[in-house]
């Protein structure tokens, strides 16, 4: 059982919603605007936060960024267009995942189990501390450092730089990222990788518009290969 705080000002979207997934064994806050969900969510201290897009005061991009301000708990997103500037936009602002609306309850319980996989990433069969440059990668304790100062990354984010990091030197594609970072089959949908590696890119890079770490490989993916 998940314990989920959703988000929703649309009363019969929160209320379907709700029905669904307590009737699939979770718990379920709910909070029908920007503002009354992140109060929600220094009560409730969720597992995972379904939050819309569009609400009534803060929208969803200012209640996701100021979330990620301080707290790594899971978000995915909600949104009625599968807009390239919607989506983007969210994942840009810290969302782990997006949803387009109508959605049924179990087609959400999908990603939010996902999601929830992400929120305990696994280490490699390489379990020792790893330097790179001022980068270091503690498997073992799932600690990131960068010139000695810790860096504070989501599940998501973690998960991805663990993934990277443990070919260094070999080209991943968008498509094996996406099934070994998100767990299922995303139809493709490289959008989720990309804004991720910007986010991540944006902790650990001294200077992310010409990145150390992370290498893009243009037309096929990333590469992890301290320069």
């Amino acid at each position: 059982m998940a314990h989920v705080l959703l988000i929703e000002d649309d009363d019969a979207v929160r209320g379907g919603l709700r029905l669904g997934l307590r009737r699939l064994g979770h718990d379920v806050a709910e909070a029908a605007t920007g503002g009354d969900g992140l109060r929600a969510l220094q009560v409730a201290e969720p597992d995972v936060v379904v939050l819309d897009l569009m609400l009534p005061d803060l929208d969803g991009f200012e209640v996701c960024r100021r979330i990620r301000t301080g707290n790594a708990v899971p978000v995915i997103m909600l949104t009625a267009r599968d807009a390239d500037l919607d989506v983007v936009s969210g994942l840009e602002a810290g969302a782990d995942d997006y949803v387009v609306k109508p959605v049924h309850a179990r087609v959400l319980e999908a990603r939010i189990r996902a999601v929830l996989r992400r929120a305990t990433p696994a280490s490699s069969a390489s379990s020792h501390p790893a330097a790179f440059g001022d980068l270091a990668i503690d498997r073992r304790a799932l600690v990131v450092s960068c010139a000695g100062e810790p860096v504070a990354l989501t599940a998501t984010e973690l998960r991805l730089l663990l993934e990277l990091s443990d070919v260094p030197g070999l080209v991943l594609s968008r498509q094996q990222l996406l099934e070994s970072v998100w767990g299922h089959d995303y139809l493709g949908d490289s959008r989720l990788v990309d804004a991720c590696v910007r986010r991540l890119r944006a902790k650990i890079e001294s200077e992310p518009a010409d990145p150390r770490y992370i290498q893009t490989v243009r037309g096929f993916g990333y590469r992890f290969g301290p320069l």
